[in-house]
């Protein structure tokens, strides 16, 4: 990685995951992108000038070795599994010390089982229902 001092994780390469990849690393920041199945890799753009990783993020090895999680600033975990994705923020909190944390929630009752930390939730269902009811309320003042 370029020694800059932005250094994000992205863990899964669905289509969250790489569209956030993509976005990040257009804007100049190094990012790593880390998912189990390599085949997920090609929803990433053409413009990714980051590091794809094939490797489980659950994997201690995994985040040292391949990912280099003792140099990353930021970590987006986007998987389909909360789980999974509360496992891994819980991981980067409390073993490595991350000072910023995403990590995606289906889930919104699973929100407390972070609440004492510094991480942040991304749910889905909540980022629909406002962006719907914005645009609802947009509508209705025409």
């Amino acid at each position: 990685m370029k020694n800059s001092k932005n250094k994000i994780l992205v863990v899964g390469s669905g289509r969250l995951g790489a569209s956030i990849a993509g976005k990040l690393s257009t804007n100049g920041n190094d990012v790593v992108i880390i998912d189990k199945n390599s085949n997920s890799f090609r929803k990433l753009s053409d413009e990714f000038g980051g590091y794809d990783v094939v490797g489980d993020a659950t994997d201690l090895y995994v985040l040292e070795a391949e990912a280099l999680i003792k140099d990353i600033n930021e970590v987006i975990i986007t998987t389909d599994s909360d789980n999974v994705n509360l496992f891994i923020a819980h991981i980067c909190f409390y073993i490595y010390n991350v000072p910023h944390i995403y990590v995606r929630l289906n889930d919104i009752d699973k929100g407390i089982l972070i609440e004492d930390t510094s991480i942040k939730p991304i749910y889905p269902f909540s980022l629909s229902f406002d962006d719907y009811m914005q645009k609802r309320s947009e509508r209705d003042e025409k």
